[in-house]
């Protein structure tokens, strides 16, 4: 069930509906969110207004981990899920979104890049294993 971002059935300022003065356009389509996990990389190409594309990352095993420090980027398989402060209901169900924190062989990381848009996670460095 595709979803609408077009507001064409709101409601007056008394409470009453107003009336559509047109139909829905297929351009007001919204999608549904990718919900990245953990898992063996699958990646999704869907196309976007004007012809650009977007990479849905389904499934991930690995990301590319900055460390801070060093400045120095390295692709690391991640070792588990720790939270995500985005969403109480992404954090139970282990789903990886912009600012969920990661566990990998380097260390605690922070996702800075939008999985369900770029398809690929990029992370910082917060804590480093010792």
């Amino acid at each position: 069930m595709p979803q609408w971002h077009g507001g064409l059935l709101k409601r007056k300022r008394t409470g009453g509906r107003t009336r559509s003065h047109r139909r829905k356009r297929s351009y007001e389509i919204g999608s549904l969110p990718a919900e990245t996990i953990i898992g063996e990389t699958d990646l999704k190409v869907v196309r976007a207004m004007g012809g650009n594309v977007k990479y849905r990352l389904k499934t991930a095993d690995q990301a590319n981990v900055t460390d801070p420090a060093t400045k120095k980027t390295t692709k690391v398989p991640i070792l588990r899920f720790l939270r995500n402060p985005a969403n109480i209901d992404y954090n139970r169900r282990g789903v990886i979104t912009k600012g969920a924190l990661i566990e990998t062989e380097l260390g605690e990381a922070e996702i800075t890049s939008q999985p369900g848009v770029d398809g690929v996670l990029n992370a910082i460095l917060r804590k480093a294993h010792e």
